[in-house]
């Protein structure tokens, strides 16, 4: 499947910014199940690239002028694995036990604990089917519901309120399932849908036990919409939770309130369609 992605970030901020640094982890990278066939980025002002702690491609744009507005846009066409989900045997920079960590953003409470240990007979018997069954009672306690949480929201807070969205989602199934001794990070990326203009996903990736032979490996669980990442899906960036892995982050000087608007199409293109 071939999939054409535009991504747009405007900042409009009510007093001119003295000056900025904003942390792009805009662009994809291959994998086993994804393959950039185009990839650019339009910037205000000139970017660094490097690779993070997880490697990841950030670009570290810095603006020392005074500035109201901040336009980020993102396009290229990415080719992926059209088949049924399978786990990904890469275990990339970091041994699988490194994401049974938990961060500012996934530390669990009392709640959490009771909520994982009630799913922890299944997970150790049938580690997929377990952590399916995970998924799908998540998604009934905590129906997705935009405009209830923000970025700063810890896993345990939205769980408690029983409502949140896609990032909500990643980082309570992730504190769950490494609870479970389950290693799994959350991820950030696109999907593929019937909306025109939606915001960028999240959803989380759980390292199956076994080698690649055994069907061990990470494959994607997205609560919101209760399935497996598929050929749908394109992954930007992991990390333990959203601030290890976000599109955009960044810090300022000045600036007085900011307004922040994204919108992201997701088409499917042709082979030979350029971003």
């Amino acid at each position: 499947m071939h999939l054409a992605i535009h991504h747009e970030t405007v900042y409009r901020y009510a007093s001119p910014v003295k000056r900025s640094t904003q942390y792009l982890r805009l662009t994809p990278v291959d994998t086993p199940h994804q393959k950039v066939l185009s990839w650019a980025l339009d910037l205000p002002a000139q970017a660094s690239r490097c690779l993070d702690a997880y490697g990841n491609v950030m670009h570290v744009l810095s603006m020392d002028q005074p500035h109201s507005e901040i336009h980020l846009f993102a396009r290229g066409v990415v080719e992926t694995l059209d088949a049924p989900p399978a786990p990904d045997p890469q275990d990339g920079r970091f041994p699988p036990a490194v994401f049974l960590r938990d961060s500012p953003l996934t530390q669990a409470d009392a709640a959490l604990r009771a909520f994982a240990a009630s799913h922890a007979e299944a997970v150790a018997a049938q580690p997929l089917q377990g952590l399916l069954g995970l998924m799908l009672a998540l998604a009934q306690h905590m129906p997705y519901t935009p405009g209830t949480t923000d970025a700063a929201t810890p896993a345990a807070e939205a769980f408690e309120r029983r409502l949140g969205v896609c990032q909500d989602h990643a980082q309570v199934f992730a504190t769950c399932a490494r609870l479970l001794g389950v290693p799994t990070r959350y991820v950030s990326g696109y999907l593929a849908t019937d909306a025109e203009h939606v915001a960028s996903h999240a959803w989380a990736e759980a390292r199956l036990p076994g080698t690649a032979e055994q069907g061990g490996g990470w494959l994607g669980f997205d609560v919101s919409n209760q399935c497996l990442a598929d050929a749908r899906y394109v992954r930007l960036a992991i990390g333990l939770d959203y601030l290890d892995a976000c599109p955009v982050r960044g810090m300022r000087l000045g600036g007085g309130i900011e307004a922040m608007q994204a919108a992201v199409q997701v088409t499917l293109a042709s082979a030979q369609t350029q971003a």
